[in-house]
């Protein structure tokens, strides 16, 4: 009887501790992470750089964009496997950064927010059936067709002030980047991989390289690479340099390195020089798809990193005998 009632008092926290661990690997899983202490290091780098540009708003915002997604999951009585290794939480927690970062602080925007982060659970779970013949997963991009639509609606209503969007305008001259040092070079470096969640922060790039060594040192190595070889493509190619200092060339780069070079091929010579291959065409789709959503002034987001990871994933090439030429899914390859 004792025994009973020790297990039925420790029930509680054990399902606490779960649901925190679930949590945390969905904040991991943006990077394609399934691990606790890497999504504990990138709340760390989000928290810090929220506030250190004086939008703490955006940290809690990804918190609870995490935390509707993946309740939602729970709800929906979507399969447990993906909710174990936080796949619910991914998009939500991105959806979280993302609206305080465009639009006012209202109460609309925070309900808009809890929808949004909650509809990417289910559009995740439609992308993928939709996907899966291609034997392709979404990624992000249920991130960015819903915040996509709310950020259009947003133009079009009061309660949505999308005051801290772009001016709709027709792609124009713009400066390059000027002087810069080696200090510069490695600021905007490290910002490239912070920009991933949307956070202006070099200290931020750090905690989320630190967050990634200690999951896979080479999911580390290759986000770091991806992120230098976008800087230095945008710099050589004469990108908008206020696009350039804040990272803006890396981000997607960062996320289609990592993919190509340590998830869906085993990390060797080979898927090496396809990574890199996808980092260049990650960086020209970048620079694309912001003349394409000038008009309309709204953010890429992470959409550039998505149509080049499918490009050269639809082609289902393998490298090596042992691969698997499905790559609906990442974390039943770790």
């Amino acid at each position: 009887m004792e025994n009973r009632t020790t297990m039925e008092a420790e029930k509680p926290r054990t399902q606490s501790i779960d649901f925190l661990a679930t949590l945390l690997r969905g904040a991991g899983q943006v990077m394609f992470q399934n691990n606790s202490w890497t999504g504990f290091f990138f709340l760390i780098g989000i928290f810090w750089g929220s506030y250190q540009e004086g939008l703490g708003l955006v940290a809690w915002g990804a918190l609870l964009g995490l935390i509707v997604s993946t309740v939602t999951g729970y709800l929906l009585g979507l399969p447990d496997d993906d909710g174990k290794h936080g796949l619910w939480g991914f998009n939500g927690i991105l959806v979280g950064c993302a609206f305080p970062t465009f639009l006012g602080n209202t109460v609309w925007m925070w309900l808009a927010l809890v929808l949004c982060a909650a509809l990417t659970t289910w559009v995740r779970a439609g992308f993928n059936r939709v996907m899966a013949p291609w034997k392709v997963n979404s990624f992000t991009f249920p991130f960015v067709f819903s915040t996509w639509i709310f950020l259009l609606a947003a133009r079009a209503m009061h309660g949505l002030p999308p005051i801290h969007l772009s001016d709709p305008t027709l792609p124009a001259a713009f400066t390059v980047a000027g002087h810069f040092g080696f200090i510069d070079w490695i600021v905007w470096w490290l910002k490239g991989v912070a920009q991933v969640f949307l956070i202006n922060s070099w200290i931020t790039g750090l905690f989320f390289l630190v967050g990634l060594a200690v999951s896979n040192l080479w999911a580390a190595l290759w986000a770091a690479i991806g992120s230098a070889v976008a800087l230095c493509i945008a710099l050589a190619l004469g990108a908008s340099g206020a696009d350039v200092s804040s990272g803006l060339y890396g981000f997607s780069a960062v996320l289609t390195a990592i993919a190509l070079a340590t998830v869906f091929y085993k990390p060797n010579l080979r898927s090496a020089v396809w990574a890199l291959l996808g980092i260049c065409v990650t960086v020209f789709i970048q620079a694309g798809m912001n003349m394409l959503l000038a008009p309309v002034g709204i953010a890429t987001l992470t959409a550039p990193f998505c149509v080049a990871t499918w490009l050269f994933l639809l082609p289902l090439i393998r490298f090596d005998e042992t691969e698997q030429v499905d790559h609906t899914d990442w974390h039943h390859k770790k």
